[in-house]
C-alpha cells in the first residue's frame, strides 16, 4: 500500500513534536455503525488538544485534529472497546481465534439452538431444553455482551446493548427459546454485515491493488527488482510485455500500446513511444519500454486519484447529513416510546406487564437506525471508486447529488467542444492553384510560430509538399506576415494587410466574408498586385462531441450553454454543428463567470466545462466544475470538483448517469430503511412482531442496503 497524503481521511502525519499533530488518521477496528461513532465522540471530544474529529464508517477512519499524541488517542479509543491503529502502518497479524472466531461462536449457537429445540419437540426435560437453549444464547452473545457492557458504561444505547436487553428480557419471562433465538440471529447478521461492509471497502482497496509494488530497475548497469517506494525520481524501470507499469514517468526507449483505463478509463489501448508520458497502474501490452520515472511512488497520478476518492468518501453528502440528523433524533425517540409501551398499557388496564414487556422489547430492537445510517456511505463510496475506475474522478458526495441534480451543462469552445489545435480546413484558389497557394503559404509561414502558422505548415507536410526557402522574413504584428520566396516579395494575412497594401479583389472580399461566417479564420496569401488565394483555417470539432452532448441531452439536461471567448462566427458555427442554441461569444474570463452567476442565482445548478486551469475562475463559479484531460495535472486534478482523466468529453455524459444512478440507489436505500422500521413498529405495537422477527427484520435490511449500495460500482 501507498503512503497516504492529503485529505480528510488518509493523512500523512505533520508533526511539530512527538505531541503537538495537527492531524492524525488512525483505522478503527469494531466501528461500524452510528452508535460507535457517538461513543467515540464522547469520549475523545473532552480529551485535552482535541479540536475537531471527522469519521468515515465505510473506510473505518478517525480524524483527529489538534495536539494529542497517538497514544492518548488509541488508549480512548481502547476504553470504548475498540482498537486504533495509526493509518499506513501495517496492520498486526489476527490469530485464527481473531479471524474465526464470530464464526466458530455463531455456528455454535445455531447448533446448540437447534439441538434445544429438537429436545423440545421430543419430550426430553425443560431443564435439558433451557439448558441447551441459555448455552445458545451465551454463545452468540459471547461477543456482543461486552461490547454491550462497554457501551453502556459510555452512556450509549447500541445495538449490542439492545439486542443484550432483549435477550435478558426474553429469558426473565420465560421465552427461552426467543432469547436463544435473538442472540444467535444477531450473531449471524454481525457475521454477514463485516463480510458485506469489506465488500464495500473493497472498491478502495481494488483501486491500491492496480499499481504493482515492485519495479525493475537499471542501476550502475545491472536490472534490479526492487520496491516501488524505493525508486527515486530520474531512475529508468523496465516494463516488459503484460507488465504494470510501477511508476509515472516519460518513455525513453521502445514502443507498445499500453492499456491506462485504470487511470484515464479509455477503452482502447494508446501508442507509445519516446517522450509519451505513461503512468503507474496502467498495463504494457506489447514491446519493452524503459521509462525515466518522473514522481515518487506516493505522488504519482494513481496515488493522488486514491487520495481523492478516499478524501472524498469522508465528506459529507446532504442525504448523509439529514439522516445523520434524523437518527440523533429518532433513536432516542423510540426508546422513550418503548418505555412508555412497556408502562402505560398495563397502568391502564389494557393488558398483563409480560406482554408489554415483551412487545417494548421488540420496539428496542427495531430502534437502532443501522440500515438508515449504514445506506448512503456504502453507497457514495461505491459509486466514487466505480467512477474513479471509469476514468471519472468526483470529489465528494457533495458533488455527486449536485451532478445528478444538473440542470444545465454550459461548455467552453475551444479545447472543449473543440480539439483546440487549428487546422487547414480548406484552400480558395485564385490566381494559383490550390496546392501552389498552400505550397507557398506554408513556406512564408515557416518563420512564424503562430497557430494558424502552425496549421498551414502541417497540411503542406500531411500531403508530402516540397517547400521552397524564404528570405527577409517579417512578422507584421496583428496583420501576417511577409517574405521572399522564389524571388517573389509574397504576402500572408488577414484583409487588414491587404487593405494596407493596396490590394482589391471582390472574389477575396467574397471568399473571405464566406470563410468567416462559416467560423473559420481566413488567411490571404498575395503578391504585390494580385491575390493567389484564401486559406481556411478553424478549431476541429471534437469526433466524440455530438455524441457526448447527445448523451447529456439523454441523461435528462435539456439546456446546453457555450461560454467562450472566441468571435461570434466561429461560435456560431461550432454551435451550429452541435445544436447548441444559447451562445454567448466574445467573454472575457470575468464575464464568463458573471454568466454563471447568473444562472446560478435563477435556482440552476450548473455544471461548467472547461479544458484544466485556464478556466479556472469559471470552474470555481459553477456549481460542479468538470476538468478535462487532466491526467498527470497537478494542479487540473486538484482544483475541479470532477475531473475527467482522459482527454475525452463522452464521459461527461457517463458522470451524469454513474452520479443519478449512485443517488438513485441512495434513495432506494433511505426509503426501504425508513419503510421497514415503520412497518415493523406497528407490528411491534399491535403484537405481531416477535422478537426474532424484529432482529432478522432489523439486521436484515441493513445486508440488504450494503447489497445495494455496492451496485453503485457499476459504471458503464
Amino acid at each position: 500500500m501507498m503512503p497516504p497524503a492529503g485529505g480528510t481521511v488518509a493523512q500523512m502525519l505533520e508533526p511539530v513534536s512527538s505531541t503537538d499533530v495537527r492531524r492524525r488518521t488512525f483505522i478503527v477496528e469494531g466501528m461500524c455503525c452510528g452508535s460507535e461513532v457517538r461513543q467515540l465522540t464522547a469520549k475523545l471530544e473532552p480529551l485535552h488538544g482535541v479540536s475537531r474529529l471527522d469519521f468515515d464508517l465505510v473506510g473505518r477512519r478517525l480524524t483527529v485534529f489538534g495536539a494529542i499524541a497517538a497514544h492518548d488517542v488509541q488508549r480512548a479509543v481502547r476504553d470504548v472497546g475498540m482498537v486504533a491503529r495509526v493509518d499506513g502502518q501495517s496492520e498486526l497479524p489476527k490469530t485464527p481465534w481473531a479471524r474465526r472466531g464470530r464464526t466458530t461462536m455463531a455456528i455454535t449457537s445455531g447448533v446448540l439452538l437447534g439441538g434445544g429445540l429438537v429436545a423440545g419437540w421430543m419430550g426430553s426435560s425443560p431443564s435439558m431444553q433451557v439448558g441447551l437453549l441459555a448455552v445458545s444464547a451465551v454463545a452468540g452473545g459471547w461477543f456482543v455482551v461486552p461490547r454491550a457492557w462497554r457501551a453502556a458504561a459510555n452512556g450509549a444505547l447500541d445495538m449490542h446493548v439492545l439486542m443484550t436487553l432483549a435477550t435478558v428480557g426474553a429469558a426473565v419471562i420465560g421465552e427461552w427459546t426467543e432469547s436463544a433465538s435473538v442472540m444467535f440471529l444477531f450473531a449471524v447478521a454481525q457475521v454477514l454485515e463485516t463480510y458485506s461492509m469489506d465488500r464495500a471497502r473493497h472498491a478502495i482497496t481494488a483501486l491500491m491493488e492496480l499499481s504493482p509494488t515492485e519495479a525493475t530497475v537499471r542501476r550502475d548497469g545491472r536490472e534490479a527488482t526492487v520496491p516501488v517506494a524505493e525508486v527515486g525520481v530520474g531512475e529508468v524501470v523496465i516494463v516488459r510485455p503484460g507488465q504494470k507499469i510501477p511508476l509515472d514517468g516519460v518513455v525513453q526507449v521502445g514502443e507498445s500500446s499500453v492499456n491506462q483505463a485504470a487511470i484515464t478509463g479509455e477503452s482502447v489501448p494508446v501508442d507509445k513511444s519516446r517522450g509519451s508520458d505513461v503512468f503507474a497502474g496502467s498495463l504494457n501490452e506489447h514491446g519493452v519500454l524503459e521509462i525515466q520515472v518522473t514522481t515518487l511512488a506516493e505522488d504519482t497520478t494513481l496515488a493522488r486519484i486514491i487520495h481523492a476518492v478516499e478524501e472524498a468518501q469522508a465528506s459529507r453528502a446532504p442525504t448523509q447529513g439529514f439522516i445523520d440528523r434524523f437518527s440523533a433524533i429518532y433513536t432516542p425517540a423510540v426508546v422513550v416510546a418503548a418505555a412508555l409501551l412497556f408502562v402505560a398499557p398495563p397502568l391502564l388496564g389494557l393488558g398483563a406487564w409480560s406482554t408489554w414487556f415483551y412487545r417494548a422489547l421488540a420496539m428496542l430492537v427495531i430502534a437502532c437506525p443501522c440500515a438508515l445510517v449504514i445506506s448512503t456511505p456504502v453507497a457514495i463510496i461505491s459509486g466514487l471508486a466505480g467512477a474513479a475506475r471509469a476514468g471519472i474522478l468526483i470529489k465528494g458526495g457533495l458533488h455527486l447529488e449536485n451532478v445528478a441534480a444538473t440542470t444545465v451543462v454550459a461548455f467552453d469552445k475551444t479545447g472543449t467542444l473543440t480539439e483546440g489545435r487549428p487546422s487547414l480546413a480548406g484552400v480558395t484558389a485564385m490566381s494559383a492553384t490550390a496546392d501552389q497557394v498552400l505550397r507557398l503559404a506554408a513556406a512564408l509561414e515557416h518563420g512564424s510560430e503562430h497557430p494558424l502558422s502552425r496549421a498551414v505548415r502541417a497540411a503542406a507536410v500531411a500531403q508530402a509538399l516540397t517547400l521552397p526557402s524564404v528570405s527577409e522574413f517579417r512578422a507584421l504584428v496583428g496583420r501576417g506576415v511577409s517574405g521572399l520566396v522564389e524571388g517573389e516579395r509574397l504576402f500572408a494575412g488577414n484583409s487588414r494587410l491587404m487593405n494596407e497594401l493596396g490590394i482589391v479583389s471582390s472574389d477575396m472580399d467574397r471568399s473571405v466574408a464566406e470563410t468567416e461566417r462559416s467560423g473559420h479564420t481566413a488567411v490571404v496569401l498575395a503578391t504585390s498586385d494580385r491575390v493567389l488565394g484564401v486559406l481556411a483555417i478553424g478549431d476541429r470539432v471534437r469526433p466524440e462531441a455530438m455524441r457526448a452532448l447527445h448523451g447529456v441531452r439523454r441523461a435528462g439536461v435539456r439546456t446546453l450553454v457555450m461560454l467562450t471567448g472566441d468571435s461570434s462566427g466561429a461560435a456560431r458555427a461550432v454551435a451550429a454543428t452541435l445544436g447548441i442554441e444559447d451562445v454567448r461569444a466574445g467573454l472575457l474570463p470575468h464575464e464568463k463567470v458573471a454568466a454563471i452567476r447568473a444562472m446560478v442565482e435563477r435556482g440552476e445548478r450548473v455544471v461548467f466545462v472547461g479544458d484544466g486551469v485556464n478556466d479556472a475562475p469559471a470552474l470555481a463559479a459553477a456549481t460542479v466544475g468538470v476538468a478535462m484531460g487532466v491526467a498527470g495535472t497537478d494542479v487540473a486534478l486538484e482544483t475541479a470538483d470532477v475531473a475527467l482523466m482522459a482527454d475525452d468529453l463522452s464521459k461527461l455524459p457517463v458522470a451524469l448517469q454513474a452520479s443519478r444512478h449512485t443517488l438513485r440507489i441512495i434513495k432506494q436505500n433511505v426509503a426501504f430503511s425508513l419503510t421497514i422500521k415503520a412497518v415493523f413498529l406497528v407490528l411491534a405495537i399491535g403484537g405481531w412482531a416477535t422478537l426474532w422477527m424484529a432482529v432478522a427484520s432489523d439486521m436484515g435490511s441493513s445486508l440488504l442496503v450494503i447489497a445495494n449500495g455496492l451496485r453503485a460500482r457499476r459504471v458503464t
